[in-house]
Parts: C-alpha cells; sequence; structure tokens
C-alpha cells in the first residue's frame, strides 16, 4: 500500500464558534474540487466534530488557532484537526470511521485529531482527479519601452498652484 500524501489542502482558524461553519465549507469546497462528492458528508460531520470539541475547549477570552487539514494518501482521505492551545488529546470513539482515527499530543504544544475514511471503489490517492492550477499568475500587461510621456511643466505648475491654495471654496 503506498501512503505517500498525494495532495494536501488546510486552513487555519481562529477557534471561535464561526470556525466550525468554516471548516464544514472548507470541506465541502476541497472535496468537490477533487471529485470525491461522495465523501462530503461523512467528512464534514468528522471536520464539525473535530472542531467543535476544539472550540468549547477553547478559552473564549484568548482562543488559539486551529488548522483543518485534508489529505490524499494511499487509498485514504485522512481529515486532520491540530488545536495548538488543546494540552491533552481527546477520548475518541472506537465506532468513530470505522476505529481508523487517532488523538496525539503534539512535540511543540497542542494536539492533533485524525480520521482515515477510505476512499470511493478502491480509488487511489495517485487517481483522484485533481484540479489543475497554472504555475503562476498571468503576467501584467507589457509597456513598450519607447512610450515615454513627456510631462508638461505648466500643469505641474497648475496642479501644484492649486493644491498650495488655502481658500477651501476653490
Amino acid at each position: 500500500m503506498n501512503t505517500q500524501t498525494a495532495q494536501v489542502d488546510d486552513l487555519r482558524l481562529i477557534a471561535l464558534p464561526s470556525a466550525v461553519n468554516c471548516a464544514e465549507l472548507f470541506v465541502r469546497f476541497a472535496l468537490t474540487e477533487w471529485s470525491l462528492r461522495s465523501m462530503v458528508d461523512e467528512a464534514t460531520q468528522l471536520a464539525a466534530q473535530f472542531v467543535t470539541a476544539a472550540v468549547d475547549s477553547a478559552s473564549p477570552d484568548s482562543p488559539g488557532f486551529i488548522t483543518v487539514r485534508l489529505r490524499l494518501s494511499g487509498e485514504s482521505l485522512v481529515v486532520e484537526v491540530e488545536d495548538e492551545q488543546a494540552t491533552d488529546p481527546p477520548a475518541l470513539s472506537p465506532t468513530l470511521a470505522g476505529g481508523h482515527c487517532g488523538a496525539t499530543a503534539l512535540q511543540g504544544g497542542g494536539t492533533l485529531v485524525w480520521c482515515e475514511l477510505a476512499l470511493p471503489g478502491g480509488v487511489s490517492a495517485n487517481s483522484v482527479p485533481l484540479p489543475r492550477r497554472s504555475p503562476k499568475r498571468s503576467a501584467p500587461a507589457e509597456h513598450p519601452a519607447e512610450e515615454t510621456a513627456e510631462i508638461d511643466p505648466e500643469v505641474i505648475k497648475r496642479l501644484l498652484t492649486g493644491l498650495s491654495k488655502s481658500d477651501p471654496a476653490l
């Protein structure tokens, strides 16, 4: 089995109640873009559950950051939520996503909660049709070198005179 990550997308949010809706939209958009619509509902529910737990455990006075990450790896879609302020990994139900879930404390602080979902119909991460994106943005329009604008000294003089007048009625 190939467990190399073929595609990853993530979103960093502040651990506030609005993060749950943002995470749901992010998962829906990413999976639609990856042509994995059949996985949208389950992955969205998992992400919402993980983000809700992170928001509920966050300090309302100084909420930290959470990162929602989706990875295509091997024959799985991995849904991850990293909570930078959490101190203890949450207890996960063994029935969650068929038991292919886990939670761990991170070395630099925080926790990582994840679940692996099998890709549909024996599809592998490398065969998921990913969107094509251009490597760089379009270049700005070029200006011919021979075009140089002459600045009329009279126009500049009138502009400076108008700007220097102290009468606001003028």
